[in-house]
């Protein structure tokens, strides 16, 4: 797959899930509350999306090929500017 596909893909996934799960922003805070409850500190949005990242870089370190995850980890990283503003 080429760099412009598997960005038009991750494009698609983003879109897809905004409409199942609604905004991703606001569901980025929705996490962050949770996990800052379960913590027991404060977590930002950005954090969750390094956080979830990670998690997707574990998953891409046991299997590289898994285009999945890869296409998370484009999805997360373009959705950081969104939670920084």
């Amino acid at each position: 797959m080429t760099h412009p596909a598997i960005l038009t893909h991750a494009a698609a996934v983003l879109e897809s899930r905004s409409e199942a799960y609604g905004p991703a922003d606001t569901a980025l805070r929705a996490i962050a509350a949770r996990w800052s409850l379960t913590l027991g500190q404060p977590v930002t949005p950005a954090q969750v999306v390094l956080c979830m990242i990670d998690l997707k870089m574990v998953r891409l370190a046991h299997d590289p090929g898994h285009r999945d995850s890869l296409i998370d980890v484009i999805g997360y990283a373009a959705l950081m500017p969104e939670v920084q503003r």
